[in-house]
């Protein structure tokens, strides 16, 4: 692809968001994509966020599943970016309209407290520089069509990087713990929507251990001479499969010692 394509894509992207509607995925024009492809309108996407005022405060990380990357035939995590006006609080509610195909997924975040660079990071590195483990939901959305109305394909993985890795957002639980405290890998969340267990899981599904997505993180960023900076927020990736938000719907997800998140939506 060529600038004009990547700049187009990412304008095509934004309105989508902006208007809650969604458009067809990039490889229904540009088959032949590539993943660097990808991260290039993602990239120009956010440099439109970025000139329209909004703030980087983070990333997120996904496919951290080995079921989920060979489901989408690849063999890494992917990587998006969270903006100040993606963050919310425990005990919020969200309106469906907002979004084009809102579905949370069950996380732990990482509050970086110094910064983490470099081609070698290790577990115990994230761990050292992370000042709060947080837990998490991540509000994912799809504003391009995950199956395509008119041909039923299902968008690629270029295509949901395309689409800032289905990031829509992330709401904070209030317990914030030193990581060194906890034995993140058996950090487990019960979630229930609308009085219904609908998902559990343990954050050993990341990956072996939530933090090295976010060592994975800052080695693909070292590539491109990027940090993880202080007080910037990393989702280290899922350990549920998503859950559909619908009108109506009340959401508690229990983390134990970590405490609950609630949220609504309307």
């Amino acid at each position: 692809m060529d600038d004009s394509d990547i700049g187009h894509q990412a304008h095509l992207h934004d309105e989508a968001r902006r208007t809650a509607n969604q458009i067809d995925p990039v490889t229904v024009e540009h088959p032949q994509m590539t993943i660097d492809d990808a991260y290039a309108i993602q990239n120009r996407w956010l440099q439109i966020e970025l000139e329209r005022g909004r703030q980087l405060v983070g990333h997120k990380i996904g496919l951290t599943s080995r079921a989920m990357q060979l489901a989408m035939n690849i063999d890494e995590p992917d990587s998006g970016y969270l903006l100040d006006d993606m963050v919310f609080e425990n005990g919020c509610r969200l309106e469906v309209a907002n979004f084009c195909d809102p579905k949370i997924e069950v996380e732990l975040a990482f509050i970086i407290g110094s910064r983490i660079e470099g081609p070698d990071v290790t577990v115990d590195e994230v761990l050292g520089s992370t000042e709060a483990v947080v837990p998490a939901i991540e509000l994912i959305d799809a504003r391009s069509y995950r199956k395509h109305p008119r041909t039923g394909v299902t968008r690629s993985v270029t295509d949901t990087i395309s689409d800032n890795a289905a990031d829509a957002g992330i709401i904070l639980g209030d317990c914030r713990e030193d990581p060194k405290n906890v034995d993140l890998p058996w950090v487990a969340a019960v979630c229930r929507r609308n009085g219904d267990i609908e998902e559990s899981g343990v954050a050993s599904a990341v990956l072996g251990h939530p933090a090295l997505g976010v060592a994975w993180l800052a080695k693909r960023y070292s590539d491109r001479g990027v940090a993880l900076e202080p007080g910037q927020i990393v989702l280290s990736g899922s350990f549920t499969r998503p859950v559909d938000c619908r009108v109506g719907d009340d959401f508690e997800v229990d983390y134990r010692d970590l405490g609950t998140i609630e949220f609504s939506f309307g």
